[in-house]
C-alpha cells in the first residue's frame, strides 16, 4: 500500500494537463476564428471604401479622399500621356465600335488643343487588329471599318466631314463587299500581337492637307469590326511614323485605395472620354435634321 501512495495525485494532474491542453487549443483555435472573421469583414470595408473613393473621383472628376462607416479611402485621378501607340482595353465584336481620340480632352472633357494639350497632327496611322493565328479565309475572319471624323476648317465644327476606309484579310468576300486588302504580314505593338495590319495615309481617304497637318483637323478614328459575330478580337494603332506628333491620351486612370483596421484594397479604373453611340455612325448629322 506505501507503494501506491501519490498514484491519484499524478492522475489528477495528468487529466487536468490534458483538460488544459483541449481548452488552451479551444481557446486559440477561437481567437484565430475571431482574428480571421475580423480581417475578412475589415477587407470587405476596405473593398466598399476603395470603390468609394472610385466614384467619389469620377463624380468629382478629380481626386477625392474621405471616410465611410469609419473606413477611409484615397483615390488619385490621373489623366494618360500622350503616345505613339495604343492598345484598346477591350476586344471588341462584330458591329461593336472603338473610339480613338485625335483631339485632346480638357478636365472638363471638352475639346481642346493648346500648348497643354496636344493634338494628332500627322496622316499616317498603323491599325492592327485579330487574335494571333487567326485565319484569314474564315467566315467569321474580322474586316475592319475605319472612319475619320474630321473638320473642314480646323476648329469650325460646322465644317464636320468623315472619311472611310474598310478592309478585309478574306479575299473570298472582297469581290462582293468591295472592301479593300489590308497589308501583308502580322504586326505587333508594345509587345503585343495581332494577326491582320493596315496603314492609312488619311491623304488617301480625301483628307486635305490643311486639315491633317495642323491641330483639331481631325478629331477621332471610328473603328468597327465586322463579320466576326462570335469571337471578339482586339484592336491596336502604332503612329510612329515621320512626321507625325503624338496622338493624345485616351482616358483618365484612377487609383483608389480603401483602408479599413488593417486590411487594404487597391481599386483601379480606366474611365474612357464620352463620344457618341454607334447608332450615329450610320448617319450625317445636319442642321435641323438627321439625314441618312
Amino acid at each position: 500500500m506505501k507503494n501506491q501512495s501519490g498514484q491519484a495525485l499524478l492522475l489528477v494532474l495528468l487529466g487536468m494537463s490534458v483538460i488544459l491542453t483541449i481548452a488552451l487549443s479551444i481557446l486559440s483555435s477561437s481567437v484565430v476564428d475571431v482574428k480571421v472573421t475580423t480581417n475578412e469583414q475589415d477587407a470587405l470595408r476596405a473593398f466598399s471604401a476603395a470603390e468609394a473613393g472610385i466614384e467619389k473621383a469620377l463624380v468629382a472628376g478629380s481626386a477625392a479622399n474621405g471616410n465611410i462607416n469609419g473606413s477611409s479611402y484615397s483615390a488619385i485621378f490621373t489623366a494618360g500621356a500622350s503616345s505613339t501607340s495604343y492598345l484598346y482595353p477591350a476586344n471588341i465584336i462584330s458591329g461593336d465600335t472603338a473610339t480613338i481620340w485625335l483631339v485632346n480632352h480638357a478636365a472638363d472633357e471638352s475639346l481642346v488643343c493648346d500648348a497643354t494639350h496636344l493634338c494628332f497632327t500627322g496622316k499616317t496611322i498603323k491599325f492592327c487588329w485579330g487574335n494571333p493565328g487567326t485565319a484569314a479565309g474564315s467566315a467569321t475572319t474580322p474586316a475592319i471599318e475605319i472612319s475619320f471624323l474630321y473638320l473642314n476648317t480646323p476648329g469650325d465644327y460646322s465644317t464636320v466631314r468623315i472619311a472611310r476606309g474598310v478592309y478585309d484579310p478574306n479575299s473570298s468576300r472582297t469581290p462582293t463587299n468591295f472592301f479593300s486588302a489590308p497589308d501583308a504580314g502580322a504586326c505587333t505593338v508594345n509587345g503585343a500581337n495581332y494577326a491582320f495590319q493596315k496603314t492609312v495615309d488619311v491623304s488617301t481617304l480625301g483628307v486635305p492637307i490643311t486639315v491633317y497637318n495642323v491641330a483639331n483637323g481631325l478629331q477621332m478614328a471610328r473603328v468597327r469590326l465586322l463579320y466576326n459575330t462570335s469571337v471578339a478580337h482586339p484592336i491596336a494603332i502604332d503612329t510612329n511614323f515621320a512626321g507625325n506628333a503624338n496622338f493624345p491620351p485616351q482616358a483618365v486612370r484612377i487609383e483608389s485605395t480603401g483602408t479599413s483596421g488593417e486590411s487594404t484594397r487597391k481599386v483601379e479604373v480606366f474611365k474612357g472620354y464620352a463620344d457618341l453611340p454607334p447608332i450615329f455612325d450610320g448617319v450625317i448629322f445636319t442642321s435641323p435634321d438627321i439625314v441618312k
